[in-house]
């Protein structure tokens, strides 16, 4: 709001100062700094609110160090790590671009779904939460929604570099390196020799004409990684600050792909996609970051409050969508690693057991507990150790993601 309220004052009234509000990187610098401070003034305010209204975590015993002392810490913390995105968001950013729209729209519909499973454990005394077909039933809705606005909204383009020879300068002296904006599935896949992949190519298979039919393709995909990462997220979020503190890493990684995108000089620079409109996330990435790191100043071991489903679910369900609005989904295996691995080792544990049981009668374990955190756990490792280092590991990972696009 802030940013067409200043727009108007630099345009009518020539205000000083107000032409700063044009740039992403100021208003990303604002976003950040708000969300920082209310994250951490306001969030102790509703950690006692939630404690007061008795909104306290029920701990099974899984025979883990420490975990009986974590009962009756402050849960659906999320609350914070949502309100202190929005509100920023709200302020600086162009509200009416089409990122904006999906990524609030993202956040607010994935942080429903995660209060109702809160709200069902807590209050109800049902420790299940919401029913695991509702929850899936409300990200594939939001995957159909996020797939169709990217496929079919016209402000959703990309621009394609043109070849050196075809590159000209106008009249005006502003050189033109890019073709026109236009619809496009391309997405960024590592370790190919042009580093790009387009889905309405694989349709090629059944025939020609039916490019027009992406959506066939894009819809799914886009449904299937929402999904995978919001439960990946959730499945982190299982000691003080792991989830927290993987998401910042994750989330500030692509922003600068967010910066580099919708930028057009970095884009030809670095010679990646260059899509319109882009940039303006960046603005959202920053408040979504301080968000994280506000929370993380009262999630830190030993924890006052939990995040919950709210902020897991939530966490998850934005790296997802701007994984794809950023055409860098592919690359989501290595970037959020440690929700990948944390996931398969649940998968792997679970699938084990079930066939050792079928075949031997008895079910046997790969992990001593999964997820793989739990595992660790059981080994003697502190769970602030274990924290700082997937940290680290997240953090190599989001360098190897980046040294990837090179990697042609």
């Amino acid at each position: 709001m802030l940013y067409y309220l200043f727009e108007y004052l630099d345009k009518h009234y020539n205000l000083a100062g107000a032409g700063l509000f044009q740039y992403i990187s100021f208003r990303s610098a604002m976003s950040f700094i708000v969300s920082l401070l209310f994250s951490t003034i306001y969030g102790k305010q509703i950690i006692d609110y939630l404690q007061l209204k008795q909104v306290g975590e029920s701990v099974r015993d899984l025979g883990l160090e420490g975990q009986v002392e974590k009962a009756g810490t402050p849960t659906m913390g999320g609350i914070i790590i949502i309100l202190a995105t929005l509100i920023p968001v709200l302020l600086f950013a162009q509200i009416d671009n089409v990122y904006i729209v999906i990524l609030i729209i993202t956040t607010l519909w994935m942080g429903t779904i995660g209060f109702i499973d809160d709200y069902i454990k807590i209050f109800k005394k049902n420790k299940e939460g919401l029913k695991g077909k509702f929850k899936i039933l409300g990200q594939v809705t939001l995957g159909i929604f996020v797939g169709a606005m990217l496929y079919f909204h016209p402000s959703v383009t990309m621009k394609e570099k043109l070849p050196v020879k075809y590159q000209y300068t106008t009249e005006q002296g502003s050189p033109v390196l890019f073709g026109k904006a236009k619809k496009s599935t391309k997405t960024t896949i590592p370790f190919l020799k042009n580093n790009e992949l387009e889905y309405a190519d694989v349709l090629n298979v059944f025939g020609e004409g039916l490019k027009d039919y992406a959506w066939i393709i894009f819809i799914p995909i886009v449904i299937f990684i929402i999904t995978a990462v919001s439960n990946g997220a959730n499945l982190t979020d299982g000691i003080d600050g792991l989830a927290a503190g993987s998401s910042a890493i994750i989330v500030l990684t692509l922003g600068i792909f967010a910066w580099v995108s919708g930028n057009i000089i970095f884009a030809n620079y670095l010679d990646v996609m260059y899509i319109p409109n882009s940039g303006e996330m960046t603005v959202f990435i920053a408040a979504f970051v301080g968000a994280l790191i506000g929370f993380l100043w009262y999630n830190t071991y030993p924890a006052q409050v939990f995040m919950g489903d709210t902020g897991s679910l939530t966490i998850g369900g934005i790296i997802a969508v701007l994984a794809i609005a950023v055409r860098k989904e592919l690359l989501i295996p290595i970037l959020a690693g440690v929700f990948f691995v944390e996931t398969l080792s649940v998968i792997f544990q679970v699938s084990y057991f079930k066939y050792t049981k079928k075949k031997f009668g008895e079910g046997k374990r790969i992990f001593k507990m999964s997820p793989l955190h739990h595992h660790y756990q059981k080994l003697g490792y502190h769970e602030s150790k274990i924290v700082t280092r997937f940290w680290i590991i997240g953090i190599m990972l989001a360098v190897l993601t980046i040294v990837t696009l090179k990697l042609r």
